[in-house]
C-alpha cells in the first residue's frame, strides 16, 4: 500500500457515452452510429485492460435512457474483464434513477461502485489512499446545485469528485466555487464538448462519441495522473467519427459535376467515416442552381447549406435595363463596398429578376 501511495495513481475520466442512442435518426448511417457508440466504449475498456489505470471514472449518462437488463449484463462482462481497475459511476440526467431502475437492483462486479445516492456520498479506496465522491440524478432536471456543500473528508490522501451538470436546468454550479472546495480533481459530465475548466483540477471529458451534428471537433476521454506532485490531465481523442464542418468555394466555372467531385475528394481526404455539414460559398454562374439533394447523397452528408449568389454582370444589366427599376437598383449599388451592401445588391437583384421572369 505504501508503494502505491508514493507512486500515486492513474485514472481515465469518461462521460456522456449515451449507449443505446441512435444519432441522426432516419439517416442512412444512424444504425451504424448506434453500434459505433457501443463499439467505442468496448474499445475504451480494451484500452483499460491494456494500460491498467487504477480508476475508470464515469461522470454520468453512460446510457442515453434507462438501461436494459441485457445491456447491464454486457457491461458486467466488460467490467469483469478489467479486474485490476476500479470503476466508479454515477447516473446523469438521461439515465437518471427511476424507482424501478435496473441500476439499483443489478449485481455489479466487485470492481464496480455505483454512487447512486440522491445526495453526495463517498467511497474510499485505501489501497490508493483515494476517496471518490458523487451522487446520481433522480429526474431529468435538477435545478439546485447538487455539489454546493460537498467537501473532502476522511483520512484518504487524494479526493476526486464526480459531477454531472453545470447549466441552469442541470445542477447549476460556479466553477470557481467548485474548484475552491478542496478536491484534487473534479471529473465533470453533461457538456458534450471536452473542456478544461480549471487546468489539471476540473474538466469536462465531453462525449466519447459525438451524438448530434452541432458537436464538431474531437471527442474522447481524459487520461489523468494524481500523486504527490499534484494532478496532470490530458485529453485523448478517441471517437470513431467526427462531425466536420466543410466549406466548398464556388465560382462561375463551378458546375454540379465539378462540385460533386470536389466534395467527394474532400470527404476522402478528411475521412469517409466522418459526418459532414457542407456550406457552399462564392459567386456561381448566373443561371445555375445546385442540386443539394445530389450533394447530400455524395457521402455521410447530414446537411448542405447554399450561401452562393449569382455572379451578375452589373454593367451589362445596367445597360440592358436602363431606365427601369432594375437599372436604377444596379446604379444605386454599383459602388457597394461593404459586405452588407454586396449582400443587399445580390439578394435584391435576384428578387427583381425573378419577379420580371414571372
Amino acid at each position: 500500500m505504501e508503494k502505491r501511495e508514493a507512486e500515486g495513481l492513474r485514472f481515465f475520466h469518461v462521460a456522456d457515452v449515451h449507449l443505446g442512442m441512435e444519432p441522426d435518426l432516419g439517416c442512412p448511417w444512424s444504425k451504424r452510429r448506434q453500434e459505433e457508440i457501443w463499439e467505442s466504449f468496448r474499445r475504451l475498456v480494451d484500452r483499460v485492460r491494456e494500460e491498467k489505470p487504477e480508476m475508470l471514472l464515469i461522470a454520468g449518462d453512460l446510457f442515453h435512457r434507462q438501461p436494459l437488463l441485457r445491456e447491464l449484463k454486457e457491461l458486467k462482462a466488460l467490467f469483469e474483464s478489467v479486474p485490476d481497475t476500479q470503476v466508479v459511476l454515477i447516473a446523469g440526467n438521461h439515465d437518471y434513477l427511476k424507482r424501478d431502475s435496473y441500476y439499483l437492483s443489478f449485481s455489479w462486479p466487485e470492481n464496480v461502485t455505483g454512487l447512486f445516492g440522491q445526495s453526495c456520498e463517498r467511497v474510499d479506496f485505501p489501497s490508493y489512499s483515494l476517496a471518490v465522491y458523487g451522487c446520481s440524478y433522480y429526474s431529468r432536471e435538477v435545478t439546485e446545485n447538487l455539489y454546493g456543500d460537498v467537501h473532502p473528508s476522511g483520512a484518504m490522501r487524494y479526493h476526486i469528485l464526480l459531477a454531472h451538470g453545470g447549466d441552469d436546468r442541470h445542477s447549476p454550479w460556479k466553477k470557481e466555487e467548485m474548484a475552491a472546495a478542496g478536491f484534487d480533481y473534479i471529473a465533470c459530465g453533461h457538456i458534450h464538448k471536452p473542456e478544461i475548466l480549471v487546468p489539471d483540477r476540473m474538466a469536462y471529458a465531453g462525449a466519447l462519441e459525438p451524438t448530434t451534428m452541432n458537436q464538431t471537433g474531437e471527442h474522447g476521454y481524459i487520461d489523468g495522473v494524481i500523486d504527490a506532485k499534484g494532478v496532470r490531465i490530458s485529453f485523448v481523442p478517441f471517437a470513431v467519427c467526427e462531425y466536420v464542418e466543410l466549406t466548398l468555394p464556388v465560382d462561375e466555372d463551378t458546375t454540379q459535376f465539378s462540385l460533386e467531385q470536389d466534395l467527394t475528394a474532400e470527404i476522402a481526404r478528411r475521412g469517409p467515416a466522418n459526418i459532414y455539414r457542407v456550406t457552399l460559398e462564392g459567386l456561381r454562374s448566373e443561371n445555375l442552381e445546385f442540386s443539394l439533394k445530389r450533394l447530400r447523397e455524395t457521402g455521410n452528408v447530414v446537411e448542405v447549406t447554399d450561401r452562393t449568389r449569382p455572379a451578375f454582370r452589373l454593367e451589362q444589366l445596367k445597360r440592358e435595363y436602363a431606365g427601369s427599376l432594375i437599372g436604377e437598383y444596379v446604379g444605386y449599388f454599383e459602388n457597394a463596398g461593404s459586405a452588407l451592401e454586396q449582400k443587399a445588391l445580390y439578394y435584391g437583384l435576384e428578387a427583381l429578376l425573378d419577379a420580371r421572369r414571372e
